[in-house]
């Protein structure tokens, strides 16, 4: 395809910094709404018993456009790219797309979160085409629990999945269990164990509000205190060095033997906005600089009608421009009850 004035000359460090001077480095990018689980919080009971509002095929960004808006971005600085959904590799020919990723030239931290149904038997090829880390939606270790969760019986399925993941290489393997009380709380001890005998990061995430879509309620919410305070019951929690580019988890190592980590995303009791580095691609083509806050820049009018990437560059340093100096959900929730009206399956958890 010819195009014209598309040089993508790297911008300046500075043009990627924030007003509050965050440096923005990592792009999330999601490849679909569509998911293959329904899980409680992420859809209605309504929703999790009939069929999803789908976006349609015209709607979402194809693959090429995906990958123009990632050359731009790697080209201004974005070192860091993580693929989400939906579950994205419930898209056709993801690996072809994953591995037009991994020859970006600049790009060399591809980062994959996935529910872990899909992925035993594209683990290799996933691996070869660039991903090297991994991160498994896991609320559960009981597979009937798993189940009322996430609507579907495929618990020894993800199992697998993790399993293989490891065995492969990818590094690190974390394990995303969304605390709620009530419902998995009783087995916090039980995942702290695990990152003690195998190496895994076993990551915390509050669960918090997120659009209309959401079960959440108040007396689901668990807070990270709350649970490490549960988990230092079985020993010392000792803190881990932060290394370049991590991301918003506090992690401990449960004593000096654990082959593991342990994580806490602590959203509504703990702000991790100070350090936030990320923008988010949605799979509809709508540039988010926050996760909470909804405001967006949709990018396929530019895509579709301009051969310019100029004008990419300039939606990304807008929306690192808007991006806000935090979320205030805590207020939000405290004022009127209310949250992100965004969905997560669209957004990119």
């Amino acid at each position: 395809m010819n195009r014209e004035n598309t040089s993508t000359a790297p911008a300046s460090t500075a043009s990627l910094l924030d007003p509050f001077s965050r440096s923005i480095s990592y792009l999330r990018l999601s490849l679909t709404d569509r998911c293959n689980l329904r899980c409680l919080y992420c859809v209605t009971e309504e929703e999790a018993e009939g069929s999803l509002c789908k976006l349609q095929h015209e709607d979402l960004l194809s693959y090429e456009e995906m990958l123009r808006v990632v050359r731009v971005a790697v080209a201004m600085g974005i070192g860091k790219l993580r693929i989400t959904g939906g579950e994205p590799l419930i898209r056709r020919n993801v690996l072809d797309f994953i591995g037009a990723l991994g020859a970006i030239p600049g790009l060399n931290d591809i980062r994959l979160t996935t529910n872990g149904v899909l992925f035993a038997d594209k683990a290799e090829q996933l691996f070869a085409a660039g991903v090297g880390k991994v991160n498994f939606s896991l609320d559960s270790l009981e597979p009937e629990r798993f189940a009322r969760i996430t609507g579907k019986d495929c618990w020894h399925q993800v199992w697998r999945s993790i399993e293989k993941a490891m065995a492969v290489g990818f590094t690190p393997v974390k394990l995303n269990v969304v605390a709620m009380r009530g419902v998995n709380d009783d087995e916090f001890e039980d995942f702290a164990r695990l990152s003690q005998r195998l190496p895994l990061q076993v990551r915390f995430i509050e669960f918090m509000p997120m659009g209309a879509s959401s079960r959440w309620n108040r007396g689901m919410y668990i807070s990270s205190d709350a649970i490490m305070a549960t988990i230092s019951r079985l020993g010392e929690l000792i803190p881990m060095e932060r290394a370049h580019r991590d991301g918003p988890a506090r992690v401990y190592r449960l004593g000096e033997d654990a082959l593991g980590t342990l994580g806490f995303i602590s959203p509504i009791s703990h702000h991790f906005c100070d350090h936030c580095n990320r923008l988010r691609l949605t799979s509809a083509g709508a540039l988010r600089s926050c996760l909470l806050h909804d405001e967006e820049i949709d990018l396929r009018p530019i895509l579709r009608t301009s051969q310019d990437d100029a004008l990419i560059r300039a939606a990304i340093l807008q929306a690192i421009h808007n991006k806000p100096k935090g979320h205030q959900l805590e207020k939000r929730l405290r004022d009127s009850g209310g949250d992100c009206h965004g969905r997560m399956s669209r957004i990119g958890g």
